[in-house]
């Protein structure tokens, strides 16, 4: 698949495959994550892999839009180090990096599912406590990974009406 066609037949995944995720894959994951463009290169990211069933089964208590991860094998957190950049900056740079993990994830075959987690105080609190995060790191956004379950069609999202020249 050439990199725009895994751009444009991506889709949210949220049922999965009981499957383990192979190493080589999570490692290639986080490659193209920590290769994501981020301001003055700061790369203010941190990643936390989510593959013990006890924590991925805690999540959806405080965040009810998760409820996939009762399915899902694995989750990644990308969390951001405030110590590295201000807040602002480190939830555009770690949003970069979520996108790269979403198409990586879709290159290998796998599905997965953007949760966000910033800038919502009760879904922050309850990630940061659940996985013991220092004080310094922000949490951004979770995502869930496994082998899909479901299929999607490929959708046209192209609107014409959305793109100006040279102004509004």
């Amino acid at each position: 698949m050439n990199f725009l066609d895994v751009i444009l037949s991506r889709r949210s995944i949220r049922k999965y495959k009981k499957d383990k995720i192979p190493e080589t894959h999570i490692k290639s994951i986080l490659e193209a994550a920590m290769n994501a463009p981020s301001r003055k290169n700061e790369r203010p990211w941190h990643f936390v892999i989510i593959n013990n069933r006890k924590i991925l089964d805690k999540i959806p208590l405080f965040h009810l839009n998760s409820r996939m991860l009762y399915e899902a094998p694995m989750a990644i957190l990308v969390a951001g180090d405030l110590t590295v950049t201000r807040d602002i900056f480190i939830a555009i740079d770690c949003s970069a990096s979520t996108e790269n993990i979403l198409l990586a994830a879709h290159s290998l075959g796998l599905g997965a599912c953007w949760l966000g987690i910033y800038p919502d105080e009760d879904r922050m609190k309850g990630i940061k406590e659940l996985l013991n995060l220092p004080e310094s790191v922000l949490p951004i956004s979770l995502i869930s990974i496994g082998y899909p379950d479901e299929g999607k069609p490929q959708i046209n999202r192209f609107e014409q009406n959305r793109i100006h020249y040279n102004g509004w």
